[in-house]
């Protein structure tokens, strides 16, 4: 059993927010959960500032949107201030395996990084 990680639980919780519609299209309550010098590699293949993000997510969650299915959540913490999350999504039919380092900043947990993979269910 995992044991209890208050860094790794508030990595988590910030990371499940920012999946939800209410969150995502606020820029404000994404901001507040974006490290200031936060990149992501989509699982488009694009790299997205900060400040893109923040307005593509803005412009593109509608109201009543359904949230993104998340499994296999886990998480470490690699640091005293440095937390790895790793987790699949599913949204749409699309599927990504997900990577994001979260940094503890002036005492607050802030995504920092994130990496989105497209995959497909293997063949057996």
């Amino acid at each position: 059993m995992p044991e209890h990680n208050p860094a790794v639980e508030s990595a988590m919780e910030g990371e499940l927010a920012l999946l939800t519609p209410k969150v995502r299209r606020s820029p404000d309550r994404v901001g507040a959960l974006l490290h200031p010098d936060f990149h992501e590699f989509g699982a488009s293949g694009r790299h997205w500032s900060r400040a893109a993000i923040i307005a593509s997510l803005a412009a593109t969650t509608q109201t009543g949107a359904r949230p993104v299915a998340v499994s296999a959540l886990r998480g470490v913490q690699l640091a005293p201030d440095l937390v790895h999350l790793t987790y699949d999504t599913e949204y749409d039919g699309s599927r990504a395996h997900r990577s994001s380092l979260w940094r503890r900043t002036e005492g607050r947990w802030l995504l920092y990084f994130h990496q989105a993979t497209p995959f497909s269910e293997r063949a057996t």
